[in-house]
């Protein structure tokens, strides 16, 4: 197929677009190359630029998205912001990045640009479910809402019972559970792909929304101080600065490795699915992120500090964790990388780049400011 990828020079976009070439079909990357995400890197690496088609522009500009969509097949639609904190004060900008360019991109299909496409996959995200799914021994399956902040002052972190208030267990959410995002990013990502499903349906458009987990890998930013707590620490760790985490450190996270997310992408890309669906990508792995900031002190040498502080962010879930039956009973996805042999990978591959930690501090002190950051 000729496939559309927006967002494709990034993270996940640059090994999806290494997958999709060695199996034959023809890729157009739309990318505008944001410096928060890429940093100095203002082109695509040279193993790639020979063989896809690059527009450079923003998904929100319709010149460039309807330069994008000429031949398009299918789309992967990758582009987007993606910081959960930062979404809580950079309303606005997450509004027009992932919503309005998703709607430019239909308002040209409605008019007839791209008239082939054949497949839409979105990229969604975990960030919709809010707390998710966890059982409480009295109700049963429940979906506890945001955690109040006067709670969080007090050292309770754990989400409570909506029915009784009482203790519960954090369990794999399923894609059943009800959209209940904390965030604002979260919220965009619901809206994005409830877009993409009225669309695909008028349009006569098969489409898949998939749920990402914390993807970490060989690729990611490390620039980026934003997002990707794995990157975070691991700037920290290299140059024995204090690794501060949050809460009391037993939050915990579904990282799941950048070739688990590709396999999962491109077997959506490749099925013969009809009609809409949305699946969760994880790993099926609990990881507390205190245990994280462990692996990754100990794989540089120990020389961090590693501080638990208590301090919260407003718009941080408690856990995080897939419920990916789903995906194997439709697509054959099955995680094959487990954290700690995933996370040696993206270490190793990280000792080759100097650390990118410059706006770190910045981005606390902006979220402190704004009163988002607490404790």
């Amino acid at each position: 197929m000729n496939i559309l990828i927006t967002g494709g020079a990034g993270f996940i976009g640059t090994h999806l677009t290494r997958a999709l070439l060695k199996q034959g079909h023809s890729i157009t990357i739309l990318d505008n190359f944001l410096p928060q995400i890429h940093g100095g890197v203002q082109d695509l690496s040279p193993d790639l630029r020979p063989h896809v088609r690059l527009v450079r522009g923003d998904v929100a500009d319709m010149t460039a998205l309807k330069t994008a969509l000429t031949d398009a097949q299918g789309i992967v639609h990758l582009a987007a912001e993606t910081g959960t904190g930062q979404s809580m004060y950079e309303v606005a900008r997450y509004e027009r990045t992932n919503l309005t360019g998703t709607a430019m991109m239909f308002d040209l299909l409605v008019r007839g640009a791209g008239p082939k496409v054949e497949r839409i996959v979105v990229a969604s995200s975990r960030a919709i479910y809010g707390e998710g799914a966890y059982r409480c021994p009295d109700h049963g399956l429940v979906y506890p809402s945001s955690r109040p902040a006067k709670d969080k002052e007090m050292g309770l972190f754990d989400p409570v019972c909506p029915v009784c208030s009482g203790p519960c267990d954090s369990i794999a959410t399923p894609e059943t559970a009800p959209f209940q995002p904390s965030s604002f990013y979260g919220l965009t990502k619901q809206v994005q792909e409830q877009m993409v499903f009225m669309f695909g349906q008028v349009l006569g458009i098969p489409s898949i929304a998939l749920r990402y987990q914390n993807v970490f890998g060989p690729g990611q930013s490390l620039q980026n101080p934003y997002t990707g707590i794995l990157a975070i620490f691991s700037n920290l760790a290299r140059e024995g600065r204090t690794i501060q985490v949050f809460e009391d450190g037993l939050e915990s996270r579904d990282f799941v490795y950048i070739e688990d997310v590709v396999d999962a992408t491109v077997r959506s890309v490749i099925s013969d699915l009809n009609g809409c669906h949305s699946l969760n990508v994880g790993s099926g792995q609990r990881t507390t992120v205190l245990e994280a900031a462990k692996q990754i002190n100990a794989f540089y040498g120990g020389r961090s500090e590693i501080r638990v502080t208590g301090a919260f962010r407003d718009g941080d879930i408690r856990h995080g964790l897939a419920d990916s039956s789903k995906a194997w009973a439709t697509l054959q996805y099955e995680a094959k990388w487990d954290f700690s042999k995933g996370l040696v990978a993206f270490l190793e591959w990280a000792m080759e780049s100097a650390p990118g930690h410059s706006g770190y501090d910045q981005s606390l002190l902006e979220m402190k400011e704004r009163g988002l950051l607490r404790g």
